[in-house]
């Protein structure tokens, strides 16, 4: 790196961090899911405010008793950006697992490292996918707007379900759509034909919410 390029700001931090826990050592509190080096030196991650000094472990161990339980699923045949950010926002909606469908690796960045607190499981293929989800009794709901789609608003969605995405552009694939019990689109009312991925399942994922978590707002 040369000396007049600046270091890439680390993902995590925010400018709405915490500095040191006030009042010194003898002010820390005494539970385990606290973090000794946060608690001293401050907590710049990108956490809710319940989180704060807390240990990644013991974040993601708070996370696994309250996870939702739909399933995030995306096809993963380009160098798709938009692959991060649905990772990131499953983390925000409590996703129980995303798996990614076909190549192994994926493109990071958008996930702004919710990736750790996030489970993330691969399967090698629709079929392989399709096979986990038989055994494991959960339908498999493709996120499309292809002839024969339900309209969003008007979906019930399963508590427990696999929501399938596509790559941005071609969609889904032929196969992906075969898959699922049922094939949901979001209804557009202006010019464009689609929204980009990441937006679509961002808004799968509150329309779950909004049908069935325990945890939203009443």
């Amino acid at each position: 790196m040369s000396e007049t390029q600046p270091a890439e700001p680390h993902p995590e931090r925010t400018t709405a961090g915490v500095g040191p826990w006030p009042g010194g050592r003898d002010a820390w509190p005494d539970e385990e899911c606290y973090d000794p080096e946060l608690l001293e030196h401050g907590d710049t991650r990108n956490v809710i405010d319940r989180y704060r000094y807390w240990r990644m472990d013991a974040i993601v161990a708070d996370l696994d008793a309250h996870r939702h339980p739909f399933h995030v699923a995306i096809e993963n045949w380009q160098h798709d950006m938009n692959i991060g950010s649905i990772v990131r926002s499953a983390n925000a909606f409590a996703a129980d697992t995303v798996h990614i469908v076909g190549r192994r690796r994926w493109n990071k960045r958008g996930a702004m490292v919710t990736d750790r607190y996030q489970h993330v499981e691969h399967r090698e293929d629709v079929v392989a996918l399709t096979a986990w989800a038989r055994r494991e009794e959960i339908p498999i709901i493709a996120i499309d707007n292809v002839p024969g789609c339900v309209p969003m608003e008007t979906f019930a969605w399963p508590e427990r379900c696999v929501m399938l995405f596509g790559q941005e552009g071609p969609g889904l694939t032929a196969e992906a759509i075969a898959a699922a019990e049922a094939v949901v689109e979001i209804t557009q009312y202006g010019s464009t034909r689609s929204i980009n991925a990441s937006a679509a399942a961002a808004v799968a994922m509150h329309s779950w919410v909004q049908q069935h978590s325990p945890l939203r707002p009443r």
